[in-house]
């Protein structure tokens, strides 16, 4: 005997897929913990370094982490004061931790972040310009306190190089996109990584933080401005907690936090006023993506604020690996420059899937562009052989003030987008209709647009 179910755009399935959704994003919450460390300091004054600004600390703070991670871990500390340093590299067993008053500020010369490190540039692996701090192959490893990560990008230093003429660049400057095409064909073609070194001579931002290949990342308390490109990148990562940090960063790509082909994975309680994506969760880009084939999964954000510059939340659009299982609750979004509310981004070049999103209890206040936007056609639209899976994507609980529309969504013909659900969600002013195509298992439930209740739009 067959038992029918109600379909998941009914409100009796409705209190059902939610309280799912939260139990999962309540194990990850109890499965995602910070690393413990032993109860040793190692100050970094007492290997040298001079808080005046001008001394060049990277050797004593390299020092003062090699130290602690002989002794079997602590947490090297940063008094107050303003340290100049260049790239620092974190190792097993070892907390950075920035008093209340401590600065790093990081050397814009690019010859203070070599040797060239393996890294991810847009998704695709290559030998690069050390991130500002850096982990490869670590475990147990944080940056916490109270303290700034100034990476002193400016309008002269690193930003010029995203091409941008609002952040300096002129015709005749060097650019990333001189480079790009070059790192695009030996991916394409599959020469190995060691091959792609795009350092010296070459123009490719580092991002702030990244940890590649880690477990046990905690990054929790500090402040990071002037980024040259995204702020925290944790790559090929389990068990990371991002929490309480502050991103003010309005330059260039500067997104907040990118989880790559990460799992497990919790960002709680940030403010993001960011230059590009607050968090943009990815997954390696077309040959490489599919090469190194490992998706984003098991992802919450909760008590985060979002309030420049594109999207809140986003997925992509280096997402050919996958994303699947994230979640995100109690957030604040909005501003007079911040784009999306859930923003995804691919296409059948870029492929990939994205599967079961939930969102649930979101403030919003103003947007310029829609709450919810998945656009197959964006970018490079529908000219690759790899069209994208998008299915399972909830909203609830959401009340927004202004936006351009509440929805834009659309698919292929041949791979439509699948079991959209938005319930028990109120907009105030819209200033265009939704746009939808190629949608199957439209749900809209409890909708209210301008005081008015929409109905289960279905398929389309």
């Amino acid at each position: 005997m067959s038992t029918s179910q109600p379909s998941p755009g009914t409100p009796e399935a409705r209190p059902a897929a939610a309280d799912v959704a939260r139990r999962q994003a309540d194990a990850i919450a109890a499965r995602v913990r910070p690393p413990r460390f032993p109860d040793r300091e190692f100050p970094i004054t007492a290997h040298g370094a001079v808080g005046d600004g001008r001394t060049d600390c990277t050797a004593a703070i390299r020092a003062a982490i090699e130290n602690c991670a002989a002794a079997g871990g602590g947490h090297v500390t940063v008094p107050p004061g303003r340290y100049a340093t260049g790239a620092i590299r974190l190792r097993s067993g070892v907390d950075l931790h920035l008093a209340a008053g401590a600065t790093l500020a990081f050397s814009r010369d690019p010859a203070a972040y070599l040797p060239p490190v393996l890294t991810r540039f847009q998704g695709v692996e290559t030998y690069g310009y050390s991130p500002l701090v850096y982990a490869h192959g670590e475990r147990d490893i944080a940056v916490t306190g109270e303290g700034v990560l100034d990476g002193r990008a400016d309008e002269t230093h690193w930003w010029t190089w995203s091409g941008q003429e609002e952040f300096g660049w002129r015709p005749g400057m060097p650019q990333q996109e001189d480079d790009w095409p070059d790192l695009w064909r030996q991916a394409e073609r599959g020469d190995p990584v060691e091959q792609r070194v795009y350092a010296t001579g070459r123009h490719f931002r580092p991002n702030f933080l990244e940890t590649y290949d880690c477990r046990n990342v905690f990054i929790e308390g500090v402040t990071f401005v002037r980024s040259p490109m995204w702020v925290m990148h944790p790559v090929l990562c389990e068990n990371v907690l991002v929490q309480n940090v502050t991103v003010d960063s309005i330059g260039p790509n500067n997104d907040g936090c990118d989880p790559e082909s990460c799992r497990d994975v919790v960002i709680r309680g940030c403010t993001f006023n960011a230059g590009d994506d607050c968090i943009a969760i990815k997954s390696g880009r077309e040959a490489d993506g599919r090469r190194v084939n490992v998706p984003s999964e098991n992802i919450l954000i909760e008590d985060c604020e979002m309030r420049h510059r594109y999207g809140a939340i986003t997925l992509g659009s280096d997402m050919t690996g996958g994303i699947r299982n994230v979640f995100a609750r109690r957030c604040r979004i909005g501003g007079p420059g911040l784009y999306f509310g859930l923003y995804i981004k691919t296409n059948s070049v870029r492929g990939g899937f994205a599967e079961n999103i939930q969102l649930d209890d979101l403030t919003v206040t103003h947007l310029t562009k829609e709450f919810v936007t998945c656009d197959f056609y964006r970018g490079e639209g529908d000219t690759g052989g790899y069209p994208p899976r998008v299915t399972k994507i909830g909203v609830r609980n959401a009340t927004v003030g202004r936006a351009r529309r509440a929805v834009l969504a659309q698919g292929y013909p041949h791979a439509p987008i699948r079991d959209l659900t938005l319930a028990d969600c109120a907009f105030g002013e819209l200033t265009e209709a939704d746009r939808l195509a190629h949608v199957e298992g439209l749900a809209l439930e409890n909708v209210v647009r301008a005081g008015q209740t929409a109905g289960e739009a279905g398929a389309r």
